[in-house]
């Protein structure tokens, strides 16, 4: 009778430490699923610009932080991009709206519609393509040249 029992509470606590285990696996799955989706939406938000830096041969040369007077936003939600810049100084209003993509490395904006002055750029370019260095709280949107050269970058903050 003793025997009987062992063996079932043994049973009992084999099922129960398998069905922990595959919550487990199923949680640790999820969490994994959920970081991946995260990682790609770490974009999703919005951010300033603090300041540029100037490349030669792929290595800073020169940094510039922003003029406090000017101020310039990105805000990105799933799929959409929209970028504004304030300049008290200047009476032309500058901002753009589309679409972007971001693959880990690099980051495809294809704007749709703009401000007068960014209607005449996207009328002869739609499609602006970066490198990106993404952190959780600041990335760095890098222009490149025809031959993958970094040339200069726009540095921004999270603000939200």
């Amino acid at each position: 009778m003793k025997t009987k029992i062992l063996f079932l509470s043994m049973l009992l606590l084999l099922v129960l430490s398998c069905k922990n285990e595959t919550k487990s696996t199923e949680e640790t799955n999820t969490s994994s699923n959920s970081n991946q989706t995260n990682k790609l939406n770490d974009l999703k938000g919005t951010w300033e610009l603090t300041g540029f830096y100037n490349y030669k041969d792929n290595v800073v040369v020169d940094s510039f932080k922003m003029n406090p007077d000017f101020r310039q936003l990105k805000m990105y939600t799933d799929t959409k991009v929209m970028w504004c810049k304030h300049r008290p100084a200047d009476s032309s209003e500058w901002f753009g709206y589309g679409t972007y993509r971001y693959d880990g490395n690099q980051l495809t904006e294809v704007l749709d519609f703009g401000s007068e002055v960014m209607d005449e750029v996207i009328a002869e370019k739609k499609q602006f393509i970066f490198e990106l260095d993404l952190y959780p709280n600041k990335f760095q949107q890098i222009e490149l040249d025809e031959e993958g050269n970094r040339i200069y970058s726009e540095n921004y903050v999270r603000v939200e």
